[in-house]
């Protein structure tokens, strides 16, 4: 079959002659409609992301819409490595039909990083009854934006929405949204614009897109002086990376109030569970309350999709 391949880690993927995936027993093969280029595809073909195992030559990709044998279009994923997602055929352990309504493209872009927001979003409302307030670092990026969104959708009383895209901070603003606005220029003033949104409206639950510098200034923010227990419980959860792969955590802020510090991302939420959340994601999409803008590349010019930048996200489609 015919299969963007990656030869060697930060090679870019070319397009080739590849086996056919091994079949799995009671699963037919699916013929490629679009598969989505997320970072964490780019991430595991270069070897950096922690779910690679740097085996040589593989094929990338995480999820798809697929079309079935008898015409259904679904969305699936987890193929057996060295088999990812841009090929031509993919064989898989489920699949997940798409409603009517929903765009077979909007959902290969988007559905991996609406997944990053509502598991913990999902798991916070479970667990607390409620969200309250939602604090978003990297509101900006599709992931983030994905993430207010579904926060709103869920029940959020209000999201905070912080980034450093001015124009994409406006196109987020609505009922429900507060924009903080993360001057490039200025990073020294980051924890300072936090720390007015944090006191107007303390969060119950941050989903951090970006670590880093951001994280730290959120850190900062966050902290107080005094002691007291009357403070909201915070669950900070640390998602993406975009601004560093290292944050310090201040041993004070720890002790000075209730705040619990995990990740979301596989490994940490079982493929079972995210498996189970996506009819109510899948609905969303078609209900237009969840999109993904995208560019659609075919396979023989995944070398362009590759190196693609901007604000919508590449899908990778048969020729």
């Amino acid at each position: 079959m015919r299969a963007a391949v990656v030869n060697t880690p930060e090679a870019t993927p070319v397009c080739a002659d590849f086996p056919d995936p091994e079949q799995r027993p009671g699963r037919a093969p699916l013929r490629l409609v679009g598969a989505g280029l997320h970072h964490v595809v780019r991430g595991l073909a270069a070897g950096r992301h922690y779910g690679s195992d740097r085996r040589y030559p593989l094929v990338p990709g995480v999820d798809a819409v697929a079309r079935t044998g008898d015409g259904r279009l679904v969305y699936t994923g987890f193929a057996r490595s060295p088999w990812g997602t841009m090929a031509e055929w993919l064989v898989t352990p489920f699949e997940v039909e798409l409603p009517d309504g929903a765009d077979p493209l909007a959902v290969a872009a988007g559905i991996n990083p609406a997944l990053s927001g509502w598991m913990p979003l999902t798991a916070r409302r479970a667990e607390a009854g409620e969200l309250g307030t939602v604090l978003v670092l990297g509101a900006t990026g599709i992931s983030g934006g994905l993430a207010v969104r579904a926060a709103l959708s869920l029940g959020a009383k209000q999201v905070v929405a912080a980034g450093r895209d001015r124009e994409a901070l406006e196109r987020l603003q609505g009922p429900g949204v507060v924009t903080v606005a993360l001057a490039q220029e200025a990073p020294d003033a980051w924890a300072g614009a936090l720390g007015a949104a944090v006191a107007a409206a303390p969060p119950a639950l941050v989903l951090d897109y970006v670590w880093g510098p951001v994280a730290e200034a959120a850190f900062a923010a966050l902290g107080r002086s005094g002691a007291d227990d009357d403070s909201v419980a915070v669950d900070y959860v640390q998602i993406g990376s975009l601004a560093g792969t290292e944050a310090v955590l201040p041993a004070a802020l720890l002790r000075s109030r209730r705040i619990r510090v995990s990740g979301s991302g596989t490994g940490s939420v079982s493929k079972d569970q995210m498996i189970a959340e996506l009819p109510a994601v899948l609905a969303r999409f078609a209900a237009g309350t969840f999109d993904a803008p995208y560019t659609a590349y075919p396979l023989s010019r995944v070398g362009e999709a590759w190196s693609h930048q901007g604000r919508s996200r590449a899908v990778v489609v048969p020729d």
